[in-house]
């Protein structure tokens, strides 16, 4: 980082050197951790409000779904160029541009007259979203003193972990009691004051570089990435049979295309040209720790699907009452995460990771034994077991995965941990969803009736989550601290 830094307004004027920029870096991080919060909600705030817009915009489940599918598909394509983003262009510029495109879509959102206009704004919602998260990463690594980060990664974490998992709750709340276009009017304020905030107090942080876009690599990771979210996500969402394509389609292209984007960063990243540098995996707690926090989010994504499925439709629940339950684990995730930063600066990630990693793993096996006769309390425990052990390897994860970068990687490794989290995620979804329906399916065939054979379905869903979770658990014991992050080691040269 320089030493001198642009005022706002005058990207020319410099701090002078040796000002202590404490006071500065506070502002700057909190701030971009209210808006990555703010955005981040959005992303599964749409869950429980689709059979609403189905009625009030007369459309069918299938087109509803595509809210979720272009936000996914959008962070898709572009977190993989945010490395370059980063790079390229000032913090307060990249900052003011994801806020100006998360705050116009939420506004589209808010007044669409009906549903392309409303997945039109979801577009543009996600355009901000996929550039805010890489930012908050990278800012933070950049501004943030290795023996200290765990703290600080901690109030990511909520970002990261509580936002998605307390938007269905959220958005159960506001449709019980308001119409679904308060959902995007109730944020759009929120998105207005970080955006004026930015503009009045953010400062540049990083110095760019005239780095080289590789046109060629654009379209591939757009096609390869999104090909695959799509792929995934339309096979979670239970649609697309006779649709005209058929379901491996999108999954074949993005894989074949991916593999050509892999295999040309690989070629450009010693020549300091590639769009997302894939040097980042030669550092092996890094590439541990991304396998470990894909297999998190696929776990964490399945259970906000399966889980309301369960207590809507198995156990007879209102949308509201089962957005409650999941409440008190998204809470309990909030308050763990900065405990569990500190908890990282003092003992290290290995000391974290393997018993949160155990009590995913409990969880996950609990909720295979799930039936139509299973008590509240029962489920209620099971996801704040599920949400305590999330909150437990969220932060070391994040802190060792880009602790173990040279600085100069920082972006890069913040986008490829932005779009492992949206594959996963996706994969999650999918798998988990997939699983259930045949099982459903079949249970159905023998004669059960609808409770019993969809509660064989999420059992079967559960248990892959569960099996997953047994990998997890092993890679746990691989995780570690960077060496200049342990208390009064020398620094690696970052």
């Amino acid at each position: 980082m320089s030493s001198s830094t642009a005022l706002p307004g005058a990207p020319d004027t410099l701090l002078p050197k040796g000002t202590d920029h404490s006071a500065r870096n506070r502002v700057v991080i909190a701030l971009l951790l209210v808006s990555t919060f703010t955005m981040i909600l959005n992303e599964t705030i749409m869950s429980v409000a689709l059979p609403r817009l189905m009625t009030d915009l007369g459309v069918t489940a299938s087109a509803a779904q595509w809210l979720t599918t272009a936000f996914l598909l959008t962070m898709a394509v572009v977190i993989p160029v945010t490395g370059f983003l980063l790079q390229r262009f000032h913090t307060r510029s990249v900052f003011i541009a994801a806020l100006t495109f998360f705050s116009a879509g939420t506004l589209l959102c808010a007044i669409a007259p009906g549903l392309p206009a409303l997945i039109t704004g979801r577009i543009v919602q996600a355009c901000g979203t996929a550039i805010m998260m890489p930012l908050l990463m990278t800012t933070v690594m950049t501004l943030v003193p290795p023996e200290s980060r765990g703290k600080t990664m901690g109030n990511i974490s909520i970002v990261i972990s509580v936002a998605p998992a307390i938007g269905p709750t959220i958005s159960g709340i506001i449709l019980n009691l308001l119409d679904w276009r308060w959902m995007f009017w109730l944020v759009l304020p929120i998105g207005l004051g970080c955006l004026a905030l930015g503009y009045a107090r953010l400062v540049n942080v990083t110095e760019p570089k005239k780095v080289p876009l590789d046109v060629i690599s654009v379209p591939l990771s757009a096609i390869g990435f999104g090909g695959l979210v799509y792929g995934l996500s339309t096979i979670g969402e239970g649609h697309g049979e006779g649709g005209g394509v058929p379901l491996w389609l999108p999954l074949a292209v993005g894989g074949v295309v991916l593999v050509a984007f892999i295999l040309r960063q690989v070629a450009l990243g010693p020549k300091d040209r590639a769009l997302l540098d894939l040097r980042t995996f030669k550092h092996p707690i890094f590439t541990v720790a991304v396998i470990m926090m894909g297999l998190a989010m696929m776990a964490l994504f399945g259970m906000i699907i399966l889980l309301p499925i369960y207590m809507q439709n198995v156990l007879g629940m209102e949308p509201l009452q089962a957005g409650l339950m999941l409440l008190p684990g998204g809470l309990l995730m909030g308050l763990l995460a900065p405990v569990v930063g500190r908890l990282f600066d003092a003992y290290g990630a290995r000391k974290l990771v393997i018993p949160g990693s155990l009590a995913v793993s409990v969880a996950l096996w609990l909720m295979v034994t799930f039936t139509p006769e299973t008590g509240i309390a029962k489920v209620l425990a099971a996801h704040i077991i599920l949400s305590a052990g999330l909150a437990f390897m969220f932060t070391p994860l994040f802190t060792s995965s880009l602790g173990a970068l040279p600085q100069a990687l920082y972006s890069h490794g913040s986008a490829v941990i932005g779009t492992v989290q949206q594959v996963a995620g996706a994969a999650g979804i999918a798998l988990f969803v997939s699983i259930m329906s045949v099982i459903t399916a079949a249970g159905l065939e023998r004669g059960l009736d609808q409770a019993h054979a969809l509660s064989e379905g999420l059992s079967a869903g559960f248990m892959v989550g569960a099996i997953a979770s047994l990998a997890m658990l092993i890679a746990g014991f691989f995780v570690r601290r960077p060496p200049d992050m342990v208390p009064g080691a020398a620094p690696l040269g970052h």
